[in-house]
């Protein structure tokens, strides 16, 4: 196959929320802004499922909070609301493997988690409509060269020719999948090798079911256990109420094991709660983060939850200021969150100069 060339003022590699927050807050920058992404959809690491049944299932970024106040903004300002998640008074509680489950009393929430109307996704939709005007390609990236006046981006079969790129990409997969001429300094590339991918070792499941059997007898959705392989699960019915699951969180060394052992091992687990009735589910959902390699890639040695998320490094311009880095790691405030990516693209948008 032949290269496609074009021309474009700034290149963001990775179309997930960070990317197209970009594209979006540049919008009216009289720009000519090209998107390219690897996978064959937008989002990154936001997945919502559209199921016919509903409701909508988040496989990926899901719940936002009060201090998330940039996100806020943004989904006040394209028309997107929000819904409080349900926790309920009670939560299933298993601190140990040698006693039984207990029902324990949640304490009031001041300070709720929410989740977006329709799903994550809405958001991605609406930003996708919102920049338009701008070029998307699913491609993936290779190499990025500085050129005599600005950079070059070699994806698979395309080479564009721009001023600025903006990776938002983790680091970790970032320094771990694409060249750069001339290298990128030691200390960023190290650093990049020790820097935490957020989401990279999640394992999301989800059950849909007829009814809320889980709101009986004191009980909720809400569940802790300390056993596993599930350790959080939490009610995930859409915002009328009216279409009802349970979605949570594996324990992400099972990723290495079928998708129907893995479905074996969740309703096992829910069995001892709430009875034989958890196996009249309508559907099963998962994703196996560790497994999308446009995410995650194997660390080279062990990394600790955040570590290094947020790091000046990733503040800095490179390749004389024709490349940085974005994404919701290289966030300041928030790092590993949908507030953090928008605050790095944010960030990002104040940097360019052009």
């Amino acid at each position: 196959m032949n290269m496609i060339e074009r021309q474009s003022d700034i290149v963001i590699i990775g179309a997930g929320l960070t990317g197209l927050a970009i594209a979006y807050y540049l919008k009216d920058k009289n720009l000519d802004v090209t998107l390219i992404e690897a996978r064959s959809r937008v989002g990154g690491r936001i997945l919502t499922t559209n199921l016919k049944e509903k409701p909508n299932i988040e496989l990926g970024a899901t719940w936002l909070g009060r201090k998330h106040t940039e996100l806020t903004k943004l989904l006040e300002e394209l028309d997107i609301g929000v819904f409080e998640q349900i926790l309920g008074k009670t939560a299933i509680y298993e601190p140990i493997s040698t006693s039984p489950s207990q029902i324990v009393d949640l304490p009031h929430n001041q300070d709720p988690s929410f989740r977006i109307k329709g799903g994550s996704e809405t958001l991605i939709n609406k930003l996708n409509e919102s920049t338009k005007q701008g070029h998307l390609i699913h491609d993936e990236v290779k190499s990025i060269k500085s050129t005599e006046n600005g950079a070059e981006v070699i994806a698979n079969n395309h080479t564009i020719k721009c001023k600025k790129v903006i990776s938002t990409l983790p680091p970790y997969l970032f320094q771990y999948t694409i060249q750069t001429e001339p290298t990128l300094p030691a200390d960023l590339l190290n650093l990049s090798k020790q820097t935490h991918t957020w989401m990279g070792e999640s394992i999301k499941v989800a059950l849909v079911y007829e009814q809320a059997f889980w709101r009986t007898d004191r009980l909720s959705g809400t569940i802790f256990s300390n056993v596993g392989p599930i350790p959080e699960m939490y009610d995930h019915s859409n915002v009328e109420d009216s279409h009802y699951a349970l979605k949570g969180f594996l324990n992400g060394s099972y990723y290495s094991i079928t998708k129907e052992e893995r479905l074996e091992r969740v309703l096992t687990q829910l069995q001892k709660y709430f009875g034989d009735q958890v196996r009249s589910y309508k559907s099963y959902h998962e994703k196996v983060w560790t497994l999308e390699t446009h995410t995650s890639r194997p660390y080279q040695s062990h990394i600790l939850p955040h570590q290094n998320n947020g790091h000046q490094i990733f503040r800095k311009g490179y390749l004389e200021n024709r490349l940085y880095i974005a994404g919701s790691e290289t966030s300041e405030q928030f790092p590993g969150y949908m507030e953090g990516a928008i605050r790095s693209a944010q960030f990002i948008c104040e940097q360019l100069d052009l």
